[in-house]
């Protein structure tokens, strides 16, 4: 089995990346499925959200208000430590179950929107980072996801820069192109992905 770290900032395009991973034979391991999967009602994961923040982070029907939360985390580090800290874990258990139903000559792909910013790297046998300029990433949070441009780079301002990403990446997919530039790049990705695990193999 091949672990592989995917990473990249907010609006570099990684689940595109996923998607075409997957459509080539990748195990994908969503932290941000997982992450929103951990504090679903009912979980000890809410309860502990609840004891941290308070149940002014609930919506009328008792789901977590993720804009609401986000708004209080994205502006107080201290508060995005506190969340992380009960989240993270339970998060990394839920992952490798997962990992554990994998075959051994399967690539595995960890999807992990903050690998660079949590250290992550030397959990996995080689990290991929999708890179793009801050300006592509701000104009497609702005455009596709309709945020505003101050909480577009509130949200870029949170995570690790460029150069950090860039600097623990084993495979760097440039995506500052179109859609059509993008899936070259994979696949050819993939190619290197599927030698590396058969080697190991």
């Amino acid at each position: 089995m091949l672990k592989v770290g995917l990473t990249g900032g907010i609006g570099a395009g990684k689940s595109e990346v996923s998607r075409l991973l997957v459509s080539y034979g990748a195990v994908l391991i969503d932290a941000d499925r997982i992450a929103r999967e951990v504090v679903e009602p009912g979980t000890p994961g809410l309860v502990a959200v609840i004891a941290e923040f308070g149940p002014e982070i609930l919506t009328p029907e008792g789901t977590l208000d993720r804009p609401k939360l986000g708004s209080i985390v994205f502006a107080d580090p201290a508060r995005l430590a506190a969340l992380n800290a009960i989240v993270h874990p339970l998060v990394g258990a839920r992952s490798a179950e997962l990992e554990g139903k994998a075959g051994a000559g399967d690539v595995v792909v960890h999807d992990v929107p903050l690998l660079t910013e949590n250290a992550l790297a030397p959990l996995y046998d080689l990290v991929v980072v999708v890179d793009a300029t801050p300006e592509t990433q701000l104009d497609r949070l702005v455009r596709l996801r309709g945020m505003t441009e101050t909480e577009a780079r509130a949200r870029m301002a949170a995570q690790a820069d460029r150069a950090r990403r860039r600097a623990i990446a084993d495979l760097i997919i440039d995506n500052d192109g179109p859609l059509e530039a993008l899936e070259p790049q994979v696949r050819e990705v993939w190619r290197r992905l599927r030698e590396r695990a058969s080697a190991t193999g």
